[in-house]
């Protein structure tokens, strides 16, 4: 809602003006047309009459009914805030459509002796107009894979917790003194990968499926990436110490390799340092913009 709004605001001119051409390009028995109005502007979401004082005179024509129960009611507490431009027209700050749940705009045009009410469903308007990418039917689409494919990756890190934990209980039960610290090392290392490959599953269904953002923000890409990363440097940590310690207490000639895999896990915590370093000092230059 927040980033519409953003959008809306920003293009501002251009989307009054095009409503402003819009209504009064629409014939003057626009009512009785309303099925083909509707459905050649889809953004339009309910439409209706009222006169100088604010009373009902038609229904309210909605995308799959007109709505006859409203005629002659008062209406005057929707236009407290009325305040027409030099067009004779007004638009609302965008809110919650009653009807639909959607983010929308409501525009009242003078013309005579009454006033047209529209109201815009702003996410379709603005789609309308390319200022934004957004397909009812790709959405759908797109969402979802991401919840299949965020789903498997849920039950893929809840087995490794799960073997995580079968090789901890194991160890509980069927003391191996000679495996013990490989046993204990493995249980760490599965369910720590598998909280880092839950943590993307949530990550990935949160900001594609429930909060889908209109703007590709990098920033938040990038925390995804991050919170990743740093589960699997933990991971591959954990795996250098336990060979580091089996190969110091079984076999000395394999040091060297040792020792290579723990200047390579070094150097990706160092990477990773760098990583959050950059973040940090372009997220510090863009408040200063």
């Amino acid at each position: 809602m927040k980033e519409v709004i953003n959008i809306y605001k920003k293009n501002k001119i251009t989307i009054d003006n095009f409503i402003s051409t819009l209504v009064n390009s629409l014939p003057s028995s626009y009512l009785e047309s309303s099925e083909s109005i509707l459905k050649k502007y889809n953004f339009i979401q309910l439409m209706y009459e009222v006169d100088n004082d604010f009373k009902q005179i038609s229904p309210i024509v909605c995308r799959r009914e007109k709505d006859v129960d409203g005629i002659n009611s008062d209406k005057s507490h929707y236009f407290l805030k009325l305040n027409l431009d030099e067009n004779s027209m007004y638009t609302s700050n965008p809110y919650i459509h009653y009807r639909t749940g959607k983010a929308s705009i409501s525009v009242v045009v003078l013309e005579g002796e009454k006033y047209k009410v529209f109201d815009i469903n702003l996410i379709l308007l603005l789609e309308h107009l390319r200022l934004i990418e957004y397909n009812t039917q790709y959405e759908k689409f797109k969402k979802g894979v991401y919840s299949i494919g965020s789903l498997f990756l849920a039950i893929v890190s809840l087995m490794l917790i799960a073997y995580g934990g079968y090789k901890f209980v194991s160890i509980l039960f069927i003391f191996d003194a000679t495996n013990f610290l490989q046993s204990i090392f493995k249980s760490i290392i599965a369910i720590t990968l598998g909280l880092a490959i839950f943590d993307l599953a949530k990550q990935i269904y949160e900001n594609e499926v429930l909060f889908h953002s209109f703007e590709h923000a990098e920033d938040k890409q990038y925390q995804i990436l991050g919170k990743f990363l740093i589960s699997i440097v933990i991971a591959l940590a954990i795996e250098t110490l336990m060979v580091v310690f089996k190969v110091a207490l079984e076999d000395y000639t394999q040091m060297l390799s040792a020792f290579y895999l723990l200047l390579g896990t070094t150097l990706m915590f160092i990477g990773l340092g760098y990583y959050y370093k950059m973040l940090r000092d372009a997220k510090r230059e863009d408040s200063k913009n």
